[in-house]
């Protein structure tokens, strides 16, 4: 089958979050065509250039986010009636209640939840339709005409109430960060040798990601399926203080905002035949934003396995005294908390050892944070010597990856008895997963999806709790044999729940149950405009060349400059949009980054995140596989010896 997957400043880009996983992904599933739609979120991501893709990958189709110059279309009265009225129905629905599109005190009387959803549906695709005839609605979405829909619906009689005091340069922040979101309106992306073509969207993370697979679906009928290993909207929630510029947003801004995400969060989850978040607590937050449960089903991330695979299966060489953290430091990791609680371990084990092994977090911020626990760390633990003419060492360490004591990350985790996580936010972590490759105990805090990784393999106690952190490392320092057990117990559960196999298996059996459920019905007509029953054969899925000419015939100049990329011609206005354009970026080798996370710790306040973990039920992990479609393709794939790609999916 043929695969559009969406991504917002990540894949095919060498920087960005969730590249590795989606690489993973699209070189696993070979027997499936990947068109990739790459929105990017800075000038520099795009000039650090693309990673090398897989032959299954047939084009690829870039825009921005982080620009966007005028359309310069010229809408006439009729354009900007219609404008005005989906958007003032936008803006009205975005005012009606909570972000979570639940109803509330504070809703427009007489409208429910679902009144309200739908008016925001509505006005959405309306947009979507009059951008695609007009050629763009850049410029409108940013005009007067917007700031004023804004501020009718906040002064309008049960509007929220936190929206109410929006001031003029508050509105206008609004419609800029509205703009910005609701840029993917504006593409070329949606005609039929575009993601009309494709049989199933797959968005890699919800928000502007999302968008397209939701205007795949209006136009063409294709299905959607979401993928989160970290929650949008969360994320929006804990970092909303400051605009995309980095100036600090008001309160009624950050509230109409935070309205706007859940309601385009409420939407996609509506329209998504599958929703794929990567933990309990990323399905916890979509139910909370709307999500049917009967859609989602868990898949946990995929990691290399075989990269502490000499570790884990070795002989244990580690000392027995040394705690070792792994990680990005930055404050969300309460490392501060971790030197008090490795204070209370010195009084218990006069031999222990901490080692800190990480990189700061980019920007001042990680520096500072850095700085300051260097200087916790000589002022709680001065230099041990044997005399007063000796010179002697700290017991707590800081090292880097790739440094003379520590070269690989692999060997991160082999430098201490006991693996320690103090975050007080976070997302998946990471860090424990490698730990438990790698055959270590671990001790973390209750945060985030801990508790799930863990599953009983390593003792977990209350964030921000010193004591209780550091009772439970001289615990386990004591005793041998468990951690023996446990480093045993998390090994096998890491290899049974966390591979990359188990992660593309899950969604090759979930693009088939979709598609086999949903599949996309394309209406070709002739030369008379008469249906054309069996137009489109089923063997168009087999992968290989079996037809250049005809109605797949690939028209466009994405194919003139060789296998990879443009960035379109809009069918409806005749030429692509300025900020949309941009030639073929050389692809370069992935290198793995032991830093990268599919779901990235969130920095922010530590009382949202200990809500949402509040919410829910038990997680429902994994898929079921549709064998009757399976054993179909393979029997489709025997019978075509010489079978070849249809030339609209790509010159090889």
């Amino acid at each position: 089958m043929r695969i559009g997957l969406l991504t917002e400043g990540g894949y095919p880009y060498v920087s960005g979050e969730a590249r590795l996983w989606c690489d993973r992904l699209v070189r696993g599933l070979g027997q499936h065509a990947f068109d990739i739609y790459a929105l990017s979120r800075s000038e520099q991501q795009e000039d650090e250039g693309w990673v090398q893709l897989p032959p299954q990958v047939s084009r690829v189709r870039t825009a921005p986010l982080w620009t966007a110059e005028d359309d310069g279309a010229a809408h006439g009265r009729r354009a900007r009636r219609r404008f005005a009225e989906h958007y003032g129905d936008l803006a009205r629905a975005v005012c009606a209640g909570d972000s979570a599109g639940s109803a509330t005190a504070g809703g427009i009387p007489g409208d429910t939840s679902e009144e309200v959803a739908d008016r925001f549906g509505s006005a959405l695709y309306g947009l979507a339709e009059l951008a695609r005839e007009e050629g763009g609605l850049v410029g409108a979405l940013r005009s007067e005409t917007a700031v004023r829909a804004l501020e009718r619906a906040c002064r309008a009689p049960g509007a929220l109430r936190a929206a109410r005091g929006a001031r003029v340069p508050d509105l206008l922040s609004v419609a800029s960060q509205v703009e910005r979101t609701l840029r993917p309106l504006s593409l070329d992306w949606y005609e039929d040798d575009g993601l009309g073509s494709v049989d199933l969207c797959h968005a890699t993370s919800g928000g502007p990601a999302a968008l397209p697979g939701l205007l795949a679906r209006h136009f063409s009928g294709v299905p959607l399926l979401v993928t989160e290993y970290g929650v949008q909207l969360r994320a929006h929630y804990l970092g909303a203080h400051e605009d995309p510029e980095g100036r600090t947003t008001p309160a009624p801004a950050r509230a109409l905002l935070a309205a706007f995400h859940g309601r385009l969060a409420a939407e996609t989850y509506r329209q998504a035949a599958v929703v794929t978040p990567g933990n309990t607590h990323a399905r916890r937050w979509q139910e909370r934003c709307g999500a049917d449960r009967a859609k989602i089903r868990t898949v946990y991330p995929g990691m290399e396995a075989s990269r502490f695979a000499h570790v884990g299966e070795g002989a244990e060489h580690a000392d027995p005294d040394t705690l070792v953290w792994v990680g990005r430091i930055e404050p969300a990791k309460d490392l501060v908390s971790l030197l008090h609680a490795f204070a209370e371990v010195r009084a218990e084990e006069p031999k222990a050892r901490l080692r800190i092994v990480g990189a700061p977090a980019d920007g001042p911020e990680g520096e500072t944070y850095l700085a300051h626990c260097r200087a916790l760390a000589a002022r709680l633990f001065p230099d041990e010597t044997e005399g007063v003419h000796a010179v002697g060492d700290n017991p707590v360490s800081f090292e880097a990856i790739g440094g003379p004591e520590v070269s690989t990350l692999p060997e991160a985790y082999t430098a201490g008895a006991v693996v320690v996580l103090s975050s007080v936010v976070e997302g998946f972590p990471i860090s424990l997963i490698e730990a438990m490759f790698c055959g270590r105990p671990t001790v973390s805090t209750d945060v985030g999806a801990v508790v799930e990784v863990i599953g009983g393999t390593g003792l977990v106690v209350p964030p921000r709790d010193p004591r209780a952190l550091a009772e439970a490392c001289v615990a386990l320092l004591r005793d041998p044999e468990r951690r023996a057990r446990l480093g045993a117990a998390a090994r096998a559960r890491a290899l049974e729940l966390f591979t990359v196999e188990q992660n593309i298996t899950a969604f090759h059996s979930i693009y088939l149950d979709i598609v086999s459920r949903c599949p996309v019905q394309r209406v070709v007509v002739d030369d008379a405009g008469e249906p054309l029953p069996f137009a489109v054969p089923a063997e168009a899925h087999v992968p290989g060349r079996w037809a250049e000419s005809g109605r797949w015939a690939e028209s466009g100049r994405w194919a003139e400059s060789g296998r990879w990329a443009e960035s379109g011609t809009r069918l409806g206005a005749g030429r692509p949009p300025g900020w949309a354009a941009g030639p073929p970026v050389r692809g370069v080798p992935l290198d793995p980054d032991p830093y990268d996370m599919p779901a990235a710790s969130d920095p922010g306040v530590a009382a949202v995140a200990a809500g949402a973990g509040a919410l829910g039920e038990s997680d429902v992990s994994g898929v079921s596989a549709v064998s009757g479609v399976e054993d179909a393709m393979a029997s489709a794939a025997s019978d075509v010896s010489d079978a070849r790609v249809p030339a609209g999916e790509g010159a090889r």
